[in-house]
């Protein structure tokens, strides 16, 4: 394999927006396709149509489940991810009821996580469980995330959603999304055989290269064509 495709093979192509039309969704499939990229991180209504438009290619489909803000029951979280995987979804992000987290239920927590994660192993899916690190100002609640996923033997642990944003003094909203901070010690308390996927801020080869040097193995990215068409003038390629 050589470096281009290695870092494209790293890329979830997020086409999450909630002002993307299907023109936008088939769009940015065809992208991801040319480029050859991991995934498409995809609304669940469009995972079908996602399958379509990637035919022919080893991209695949990852949907995302209680999705920005976590705060669905567990019930539906269980019933959007089944329904997920049986429209062909190979990856699920969900991410988990962040109250309940700040709010130190780890036991609702755990059982949530294990819940989604028993019905994507019934259908042989990756789950990556998203913390949303910037609503969570103590590392200890990152830390016991970790602890639990990798108890229960998640696929992946992800920093953020992309739309987790904070309120300013300034009355304006912005996110953090993967820091370094956090991703070194995500890394440090997960166990070995779950991979760390960083979310919001990864923009440029540089970025990218930057967080796979942390120990990362996949990112989420909207500025996918611009990473790696950087990295195709930087190290030419291969095929």
């Amino acid at each position: 394999m050589d470096k281009v495709t290695e870092l494209a093979k790293m890329i979830d192509h997020s086409l999450l927006h909630p002002t993307m039309t299907d023109d936008d969704l088939l769009q940015g499939c065809r992208l991801a396709k040319n480029y050859n990229v991991a995934t498409v991180c995809i609304k669940p209504y469009a995972i079908k149509a996602a399958l379509e438009w990637l035919n022919g290619s080893d991209v695949m489909v990852c949907a995302v489940i209680g999705f920005p803000h976590g705060n669905s029951t567990t019930a539906v979280k269980v019933y959007e991810t089944e329904q997920a995987c049986k429209d062909g979804a190979h990856e699920i992000d969900m991410v988990v009821n962040i109250g309940k987290v700040l709010g130190e239920d780890w036991q609702y927590v755990e059982d949530e996580i294990a819940a989604i994660l028993a019905v994507t192993n019934t259908y042989n899916a990756a789950l990556k469980v998203i913390f949303e690190n910037d609503y969570l100002p103590d590392d200890r609640f990152k830390i016991r995330l970790c602890g639990i996923c990798s108890k229960l033997e998640a696929a992946f642990v992800k920093t953020s959603t992309g739309y987790g944003f904070i309120k300013g003094d300034d009355g304006k909203y912005s996110y953090e999304g993967a820091t370094e901070k956090d991703l070194i010690l995500m890394r440090k308390y997960s166990a070995p055989g779950v991979q760390i996927k960083a979310a919001g801020g990864v923009r440029t080869l540089d970025d990218l290269l930057k967080v796979k040097a942390l120990g990362v193995t996949r990112v989420g990215a909207t500025a996918t064509a611009a990473i790696l068409e950087e990295a195709k003038k930087r190290y030419g390629t291969l095929a």
